[in-house]
């Protein structure tokens, strides 16, 4: 590299997700470079459980990672001046990280950023929210074709490197024991991973939580488990309209299901994977594991195969089904052809470390090219302010402003005086007329 030392890496984290790939891929990095970690205070941070969830067996899981606000991760990049920032958060508050908080630095860090999950297809709004990073990485043969391809379309400069999905227990990191074998644990269990964004309705929920009821009253030697990403009083990364456990104590409420029917957990997905006999999703990264797991799974296609239902990447897996199939439990394998070209390739293949490599060794030396940001509309510019404000405040803070305002609108609402509908013009018919 440089005679200046060894390569120091930060990532910040802005989500459960985000923090459990960033804490993964900081374990994958080279043995002698060092990282460390930090969340950044959004309305969307970890509660601590989901961060012990996320950080579990790797090697930031002695203690949990400082919640920084706006101004104080800027004082630690520049305090710590590390080599590599890894922006592993959502697309806007990538976008205010580089383009706000951390603009202007000198030297100026190699700014990583990814997608912690299944990404296919590739999307404009993922590119445009990080057209100013050095090196987007993604994790599949497919993925980095799509984007390559749209960011050639989209005019951005950075580079796409490929990555085996870090937490995925076929790739360990290095110095890191590999995990244990499911084989080792009994196994009696089908998982249900829910997804925040889909399915959408209320209905659509609540007929999957009844189809797995059904199984554990055709199956009472399973545990039926759902595995949620957060409570229903915590945050993640996408904003869930109608919890599962919450639908759930309503259906037990109104008797249409027997209460101890389905287990609900929060927590690893390594640990209930463990002991999986079949494994159950609309969509969700953790069907990845499953497969990795050597778990039959099942993807469900009831409501749709599409990009809007984010499971369009399973197409021609041989693991789509339906309610019908989970009720009897009914898993696949997955076809071997489909994992090589999504994200079960060869690790050879991966080329994000040579080029985050070369990316430090030039911003060591020659320094490394401004890459404009592509969001630039004054619509832009005032997102970016509020997402900067959103850093800063307090959570708490936030959630009583918000309130605040919604009374004030209801209030305003109510002094404001109705107007009066315009007079209408007197007409009189042809009997009034001829009366006068």
């Amino acid at each position: 590299m440089t005679n200046r030392g060894p390569v120091h890496v930060m990532a910040i984290a802005d989500s459960d997700s985000y923090l459990k790939w960033a804490a993964c891929l900081v374990d994958a990095l080279p043995p002698d470079w060092s990282g460390e970690l930090a969340v950044a205070r959004t309305p969307i941070a970890p509660s601590p459980t989901q961060m012990r969830g996320a950080l579990e067996s790797t090697r930031a899981s002695a203690a949990l990672p400082p919640v920084l606000s706006a101004t104080a991760l800027r004082r630690a990049v520049r305090r710590t001046r590390p080599d590599v920032v890894v922006t592993a958060c959502t697309g806007p508050v990538v976008d205010v990280l580089i383009n706000d908080v951390l603009a202007g630095l000198t030297p100026r860090p190699v700014f990583v950023s990814g997608l912690p999950g299944v990404s296919v297809p590739a999307t404009e709004k993922a590119w445009l929210y990080r057209a100013p990073v050095d090196l987007f990485i993604v994790h599949s043969h497919r993925e980095a074709a799509e984007f390559r391809e749209l960011g050639e379309q989209l005019g951005v400069t950075g580079e796409v490197g490929l990555a085996t999905l870090p937490f995925l227990p076929h790739n360990p990191a290095p110095a890191l024991p590999a995990p244990a074998a499911p084989r080792e644990a009994p196994r009696n269990r089908v998982v249900f991973a829910t997804q925040a964004k889909v399915p959408v309705e209320r209905e659509e929920r609540e007929a999957i939580l009844r189809a797995l009821a059904d199984l554990a009253a055709r199956r009472p030697d399973l545990e039926v488990v759902v595995k949620l990403r957060a409570r229903a009083h915590e945050q993640q990364t996408h904003r869930e309209r109608h919890h599962y456990e919450t639908l759930w104590q309503n259906l037990v409420a109104a008797g249409e299901v027997p209460a101890d029917a389905v287990t609900f957990a929060d927590g690893s997905m390594r640990e209930q994977l463990a002991h999986a006999v079949g494994f159950v999703t609309v969509s969700s990264t953790a069907a990845l594991e499953a497969i990795a797991y050597d778990v039959p799974l099942l993807i469900l296609s009831d409501f749709g195969v599409s990009a809007e239902m984010i499971n369009l990447v399973f197409e021609d897996s041989g693991t789509l089904g339906t309610l019908e199939d989970l009720r009897a439990a009914e898993f696949r394998k997955p076809d071997p052809q489909w994992c090589a070209a999504n994200y079960f390739h060869d690790a050879a293949d991966n080329d994000w470390v040579p080029r985050l490599s070369a990316l430090v060794a030039r911003a060591r030396t020659e320094g490394l090219p401004v890459r404009p940001p592509l969001l630039t509309s004054p619509k832009d510019v005032a997102r970016r302010r509020r997402g900067r404000l959103r850093m800063e405040v307090p959570p708490g803070a936030l959630r009583t402003i918000g309130r605040f305002r919604k009374r004030l609108k209801r209030v305003r609402r109510l002094l404001t005086p109705a107007k009066k509908p315009a007079a209408q013009p007197v007409h009189h018919d042809r009997a009034e007329q001829s009366s006068t």
